[in-house]
């Protein structure tokens, strides 16, 4: 993969996706962290849906950190690993105040010792609140940069480090919100929809399956 093979793909990205994602409500960095948290494996609809209410029934980490798990649970029922991510929330926060004088730390080191929050989840979060450059691999990352030829790595952390190679700076933090779009809607985990792909062309899971017919 080329420079210049990297530099039109990115730019059929930003098109196609376009290069600022829209944020979830919060007016303070902790509700955008819970936020983030409560995505993983949840559509930002679903979140988006959720938050006004949640927002307005728990104003402060205190009130988090004080409600019975069973209270925060019936809050974010509609949202997908409900359970588990209600009583992350509640530790979460419970350790923002005890731990961190109610603040968020703002160094992924400390982020990812919070319950619930794993290194995706900090990237993701830093990158929203201060636009510290970050890569940030799940699951629709990790199977496209593979397929289009950026990285080979064998989990997460070192296709991370792969991609920030590979990449522009400017481009990491949005990389991440672009290709979740294109896994979602084209390149499917279940089924790559190539006929409607347009980065078929760079494509070399299937430059190799035509080379083999």
């Amino acid at each position: 993969m080329t420079k210049q093979k990297t530099s039109e793909i990115l730019k059929i990205l930003d098109r196609e996706y376009g290069t600022v994602k829209e944020g979830f409500l919060h007016d303070h960095d902790w509700q955008l962290l819970i936020a983030i948290m409560l995505s993983a494996q949840s559509t930002d609809k679903q979140v988006d849906e959720t938050l006004p209410a949640l927002w307005k029934q728990f104003p402060s980490p205190e009130s988090i950190a004080d409600a019975p798990v069973e209270e925060i649970e019936h809050a974010i029922k509609s949202i997908g690993l409900y359970k588990m991510k209600a009583k992350n929330m509640k530790n979460c926060c419970a350790k923002i105040l005890g731990e961190h004088d109610g603040k968020v730390p703002v160094s992924i080191e400390q982020l990812v010792e919070l319950p619930g929050v794993g290194r995706k989840t900090a990237t993701l979060f830093l990158a929203d609140a201060y636009g510290i450059p970050g890569v940030t691999v799940d699951t629709h990352v990790f199977r496209i940069s593979k397929r289009i030829g950026w990285a080979e790595g064998k989990n997460p952390v070192q296709v991370e480090q792969e991609l920030m190679k590979v990449l522009p700076k400017e481009h990491w933090n949005r990389i991440n919100f672009q290709l979740i779009y294109h896994g979602r809607s084209i390149c499917t985990a279940r089924k790559a929809h190539c006929e409607r792909c347009v980065l078929e062309k760079w494509c070399e899971k299937k430059l190799y399956e035509k080379k083999s017919e």
